[in-house]
């Protein structure tokens, strides 16, 4: 049997600014249970919104907030990771690394939480 190991770097879009400080993380409501995996196929983007909070952007439009168990040094700074998966599903039992540019490119590796179905609540625009 051969397996076949997929590595991701995924590149968060942040808004400008970033959303490092978790008073601008934006607020979100459950619109579902929890789930422990989600299908790496079906996502779209992530944005990193502090060392502790993820949110995945599906192809579909379902958001999954992944708030981590303990915070990862350096991970809303860099705002980008990277994790490997052999069965197609990123999950909760997984981990992520943060990856820096320059040399040695990586940074701490950190466990994920479970994936929350989120839908986010829009600001009000200022004028």
């Amino acid at each position: 049997m051969r397996m076949i190991l997929t590595a991701l770097a995924i590149a968060a879009v942040a808004a400008p600014g970033g959303a490092r400080d978790r008073s601008q993380i934006p607020e979100a409501i459950a619109a579902g249970k929890p789930e422990n995996c989600i299908r790496t196929i079906s996502i779209r983007e992530t944005h990193v919104r502090s060392d502790s909070v993820i949110d995945f952007d599906m192809v579909g439009g379902k958001v999954y907030r992944n708030t981590l168990p303990q915070a990862c040094p350096e991970l809303g700074f860099e705002e980008k990771f990277l994790y490997k998966t052999s069965i197609g599903q990123l999950c909760s039992v997984d981990t992520i690394t943060v990856l820096h540019d320059g040399p040695g490119g990586a940074g701490p590796t950190c466990g994920l939480g479970v994936f929350q179905p989120v839908t986010l609540v829009k600001a009000p625009k200022h004028p």
